[in-house]
């Protein structure tokens, strides 16, 4: 018995030797694997954190509304004599648009010219005769209400041949002519359009929160799709006294100068207004930033020893960052990243926390400041 037990317990302890043996082998195999395969070498541009000057303001998206404009059309019905406008020019304030056919009542002014001259010879004659006591005072003022009377008519019937003539209540820019000689027009009836657009109103909304930074005269730039390339200037005229209870946001109304006549009435376009003093803040191109559910990360490249030719490594290290305000290319950094650290901008998608990397700045993100400008 003791001879058997001594050879299971040899057996036992073969066994248990060779697979402790087996998972040791296993382990140096996988080290000396994991060694000739390190992670692959990430080709990335970065750029050195720095501080910049930046000008806080608040961003909106307004309509453009012109200063005066109307549709023109017509008092009174009537035939169109004469159309004097081109359309899409300039026409001066009181300028002929369009003249209706008004025979009929020229014709009846002229007859009520007729009856207050005659009332007013009569209202003199009898005055004379009243002073002579020839006539009475009744008579005379009988005479003196029959010529006030008639004048009335006359002033009347002059005001409807003058709506006969349809003028322009202000100077401005005449839109497509909608109606032809010999067209009949009835009260109402569109004409053309008339617009003055310059200056030119910008109509935009702001939060509450936002309204202690707005103030009459305040700065703002507009920019619009139709004309990516250009910004145009203006200020705050107006400040509505009412917040809409529905949004709690404040409209805001801004004159803008439009010498080209470049902006119209209807267009929508991106307001800035102009806030606070300049202040320094630590700005990064946008492409930086990783935006995450769980956070914003960055990536710090450091140096991690030299190669066998003695040429320093670099690696790619996580940070998660707090971020503030964006203005063209460029984002605002409240947290995280430090003035002088080297920051990964583009190849973030295949790093990882100590991912090493190769830099190559031959292409870099665009890191403009100023929305408007086009790199050529």
């Amino acid at each position: 018995m003791v001879k058997r037990m001594i050879i299971m317990l040899l057996c036992l302890g073969v066994l248990f030797g060779g697979i402790f043996a087996y998972q040791a082998f296993k382990k140096s195999m996988m080290q000396r694997y994991m060694a000739k395969h390190t992670a692959p070498v990430v080709s990335v541009s970065t750029m050195k954190a720095s501080m910049s000057e930046w000008q806080p303001h608040i961003k909106a998206t307004g309509s453009l509304r012109a200063i005066r404009g109307v549709d023109i059309t017509t008092e009174l019905a009537g035939m169109i004599r004469t159309i004097y406008f081109k359309p899409g020019a300039q026409i001066n304030q009181n300028a002929i648009v369009v003249k209706l056919n008004d025979d009929a009542e020229v014709a009846t002014l002229h007859a009520l010219q007729a009856t207050a001259n005659i009332a007013k010879i009569t209202y003199e004659r009898d005055k004379a005769q009243y002073d002579i006591k020839a006539v009475s005072k009744q008579v005379v003022d009988n005479d003196a209400a029959t010529l006030k009377s008639a004048l009335a008519q006359v002033a009347q019937q002059q005001a409807t041949v003058d709506k006969k003539t349809i003028r322009a209540p202000f100077t401005g820019k005449a839109g497509i002519s909608l109606v032809n000689p010999g067209q009949y027009l009835n009260p109402g009836d569109k004409i053309t359009t008339l617009q003055t657009l310059n200056p030119i109103y910008v109509d935009f909304y702001i939060p509450q929160q936002t309204l202690s930074q707005l103030k009459l005269g305040q700065q703002i730039t507009l920019t619009t799709d139709a004309f990516p390339n250009q910004t145009f200037n203006g200020k705050i005229t107006t400040i509505d006294p009412i917040i809409d209870t529905a949004t709690r946001n404040v409209q805001v109304e801004a004159t803008v100068t439009n010498p080209k006549l470049l902006l119209l009435p209807g267009m929508f376009g991106t307001v800035e207004v102009i806030s606070g003093k300049p202040e320094q803040y630590l700005t990064l191109p946008q492409t930086a930033i990783s935006f995450n559910p769980y956070g914003n990360v960055a990536y710090i490249v450091a140096e991690s020893g030299k190669d066998a030719q003695g040429n320093p490594q670099f690696i790619a290290n996580q940070t998660f960052v707090t971020v503030g305000e964006t203005r063209g290319d460029q984002i605002t950094i409240l947290k995280g990243i430090k003035a002088g650290e080297t920051v990964v901008t583009s190849g973030q998608l295949k790093l990882r926390n100590g991912s090493p990397i190769a830099v190559n700045n031959k292409v870099v993100p665009k890191n403009s400041p100023d929305p408007a400008t086009i790199d050529e």
